[in-house]
């Protein structure tokens, strides 16, 4: 079976490396405020609304922006819009970083792949190497042996 080699040969410079840090940087200060860190009691407390319950809320904003005659006067409807407009917000930003999050998920996995089956091609030419007693080769494959190194079956026990 021949293994496809140097899948991904797309890379940052790096100016556009340090580009990309910068602006993950400037996004974290941007959205320091709002971040909160919720413990996973406080996460199964709160949980997320299901699709339904989302409907209810479209639902309701919908009529206090069209029919505020109509609105509980027990809601505090200002905050109620900025709930639903930072919630609105926070969404889209979270789908446009999913989005890059899988497609460097995928970039990482191409380069991951790359990088293992390039290490396995070195590992075969050390041995070949170390066959032919070429300085520094044996002791090469000696340190990279220790990740091929197979368990060892346990002896059955004899009879006493």
């Amino acid at each position: 079976m021949t293994t496809l080699k140097n899948l991904n040969n797309n890379h940052l410079s790096s100016d556009k490396s340090k580009a990309a840090t910068d602006a993950l940087t400037v996004l974290e200060q941007a959205l320091v405020e709002i971040i909160v860190n919720l413990s996973p009691e406080e996460r199964r407390r709160y949980g997320s609304i299901s699709e339904q319950n989302k409907l209810l809320v479209n639902k309701v904003y919908d009529f206090s922006v069209n029919q505020p005659e109509l609105l509980s006067p027990d809601v505090d409807w200002d905050e109620f819009k900025k709930d639903y407009e930072s919630r609105a917000f926070i969404e889209a930003i979270i789908a446009r970083m999913q989005k890059l999050i899988d497609g460097l998920g995928n970039a990482k996995t191409l380069h991951d792949y790359d990088n293992y089956h390039a290490a396995l091609d070195d590992y075969s030419y050390t041995g070949y190497k170390a066959r032919t007693a070429a300085p520094g080769y044996e002791n090469k494959l000696r340190e990279i042996k220790q990740f091929f190194e197979r368990t060892k079956s346990a002896k059955p026990a004899e009879n006493a």
